[in-house]
């Protein structure tokens, strides 16, 4: 139970000042005359005693209009009512009233979330009646909102008439979160537990998404929980990283943890350093007592919170929100199913953009690949008729599925096609890519990664791992994907006359699709292609490309590789030659062999670390040494 005066805030004789304007529920709903239009607080601090009164009475109540951001009350509005008794009006959508907004029974405005409060501060919208709760006033007259600032506060401040349930079991919450008993024109008293909030349990693909999503976030980043139970979830994901901070519209459960071990710091925060910047806390006593009097964190409303200008101004922002479904080139639908509304825009539309804006920000989509277990998948060639598209294709930077991170931003429809058919379910793979090309969004011949049976080969990132040379330059080393087309053929571009020579045994002019798309969609098995990366996901170079092609005859797999020009020497291509015997050998293959150009002696230099090595010199007038590398010592025996 939350005990404010053990902190000697609370005024002990509050009651007794401000006696004029304490009333009963039953007066409090009384003040609402037929045709008012009447704000309910949000959440967990919907008053819960003045809300119980309103349905009883609702009989008196012909032609209300209630207002309200996200309702969780469990109590139904509707049940065995008239729908003209009382009209709610949503500006999100939560399953408490998702079956009555689609039914015509309800309202719902689609609105951004920062922009709800200046609908009513600037008199556009009016509020008669504001219900709201609050903590009990301190020694100089001050309640708290406590759990939720986001737009009770700019709503009470507008309304006609305010009426506060005073609930000493309220978190006092600091930052701009006060209210004043003057302020307030009637109280009524009720002591009992808050409402509490519980997320969905994670799930084995949830855990995926988590853990795509953190490979995106770096150390220092502030980061946003979108609305959705993935974003939530994605946050224990983050208990490897460093000095992040958090700018969100709400925060959950989730953050204590991240707190409490030295992950969630703030201290690296440009904007509000070294404070939580939020709205409203959605979940559990855990959390209402965690944030009690806790001057770490600072709760401000919706314009401030949600406005995309102060979001852009943190720096590294990465805001993670949930979809329902994205179509192949990159439209976003968050809120609606088909003609049926689900959820809203809320803040996810500020954040994405607040992101966006941001130095080093990181817009972040997430949704499950697949719904109704697998049988539909969640990228699509279409939106489906009726859905809403709360972002445009010029506003997605990346998405992340189960199957991998996509990355959109600024690249063609073709190669943002690609992207996300590789991290859709690969049941729905050939059938997404078939729908592309009789849409002419990508190539004719375009072909995906499949084993000889034709089915799609599913990536295996068993094998991502990390390269540091000696100067503590970082790269990641992955197995090649359809996507990394453009990053190969800019590697090949990248190599002088020489180099081409030696690695192809002729000067290749020209890289082309026809060329090299046989390169990137391997199968995994017979063919394995590793690279080394430098830069962000979705801001790659290549810089180095190691493959092996596997000979079933004599289970040994002929060898190549490459190094960009400027990354020689660092030990690089090394890196990638025993990584790719770590996988040969998992895979059961004896050794590697091939042709080396006798001038190449840096290649003969790495192949004869490889194991058992064989080198046949030259006869006379070649100029390519054959070699055999043997993994194990019997191996090369038996040869």
């Amino acid at each position: 139970m939350i005990i404010m005066d053990q902190f000697n805030l609370i005024d002990p004789i509050w009651r007794e000042k401000w006696k004029d304007k304490e009333i009963t529920p039953g007066e409090a709903i009384h003040k609402i005359i037929p045709g008012n239009r009447v704000f309910i607080d949000t959440a967990c601090s919907e008053p819960q005693a003045l809300t119980a009164e309103l349905i009883k009475s609702s009989e008196g109540l012909i032609d209300t209009e209630l207002i309200h951001l996200i309702t969780i009350f469990p109590e139904k509005y509707f049940k065995d009512k008239a729908e003209d008794l009382f009209r709610h009006n949503a500006f999100f959508i939560g399953k408490t009233l998702r079956e009555e907004i689609n039914k015509g029974q309800a309202d719902y405005t689609p609105i951004l979330a920062s922009e709800i409060p200046s609908l009513f501060l600037t008199g556009r919208k009016n509020c008669d009646v504001a219900l709201i709760q609050v903590t009990p006033p301190d020694r100089y007259g001050f309640c708290s909102f406590g759990v939720n600032v986001d737009v009770a506060k700019p709503i009470s401040q507008s309304a006609f008439l305010t009426i506060a349930e005073i609930n000493p079991q309220m978190p006092r919450t600091l930052g701009n979160s006060f209210i004043h008993m003057k302020e307030i024109d009637f109280f009524v008293y009720n002591d009992k537990p808050l409402l509490e909030f519980h997320f969905k349990q994670k799930n084995n693909i949830i855990e995926k998404i988590g853990k795509n999503v953190a490979k995106l976030v770096e150390n220092k980043s502030t980061i946003h929980i979108g609305n959705g139970y993935i974003p939530n979830a994605c946050l224990p994901y983050l208990a490897e990283k460093r000095d992040l901070g958090l700018h969100s519209h709400y925060i959950t459960d989730n953050i204590i943890p991240l707190i409490e071990n030295g992950v969630l710091t703030c201290r690296k925060k440009n904007f509000h350093p070294e404070k939580i910047i939020t709205s409203m806390a959605l979940g559990t006593r855990k959390l209402f007592d965690f944030v009690n009097n806790n001057p770490y964190i600072e709760f401000y409303p919706t314009d401030y919170v949600c406005n995309p200008k102060y979001i852009g101004m943190n720096k590294n922002m990465v805001s993670i929100n949930q979809a329902l479904q994205i179509d192949l080139t990159g439209q976003v639908n968050t809120s609606s199913k088909g003609y049926n509304f689900y959820s809203g825009i809320g803040d996810t539309v500020d954040f994405i953009r607040g992101a966006a804006f941001s130095k080093g920000g990181k817009p972040i989509i997430v949704l499950p690949s697949t719904k109704k277990n697998e049988t539909i998948s969640t990228i699509v060639p279409h939106l489906d008729e009726g859905a809403g598209v709360i972002f445009s294709r010029a506003d997605i930077h990346y998405v992340v599925t189960e199957w991998g991170v996509a990355y959109l931003h600024g690249k063609s429809i073709r190669e943002r096609v690609l992207e996300l058919i590789c991290i859709a379910h690969p049941k729905f793979r050939e059938e997404l890519l078939e729908h592309a090309k009789r849409l002419n969004y990508v190539f004719s011949d375009q072909i995906l990664p499949c084993d000889d049976e034709g089915k799609i080969c599913l990536y295996p990132s068993e094998y991502e791992t990390i390269f540091t040379t000696k100067a503590n330059e970082k790269m990641r080393i992955r197995p090649i994907r359809t996507t990394d087309e453009p990053l190969l053929k800019d590697l090949y571009y990248s190599l002088n006359e020489r180099d081409r020579y030696l690695r192809f045994f002729e000067v290749r002019k020209e890289f082309s699709h026809s060329k090299t798309q046989n390169e990137v969609n391997v199968d995994y098995n017979s063919v394995f292609s590793i690279a080394a990366f430098v830069g962000e996901i979705g801001h790659e170079e290549m810089i180095g490309n190691a493959t092996y092609y596997l000979n079933p005859n004599n289970n040994m797999a002929e060898y190549s590789f490459i190094v960009r020009g400027d990354y020689r020497g660092k030990g690089i291509g090394s890196f990638l030659y025993h990584h790719l015997i770590i996988i040969a050998k998992e895979k059961g293959i004896k050794g590697f062999y091939g042709n080396i150009h006798i001038e190449n002696k840096e290649t003969v230099h790495v192949i004869k670390k490889g194991g058992y090595t064989k080198i046949n010199p030259p006869e006379a007038g070649e100029k390519e040494l054959f070699y055999e590398v043997f993994f194990d010592k019997e191996n090369s025996m038996d040869y």
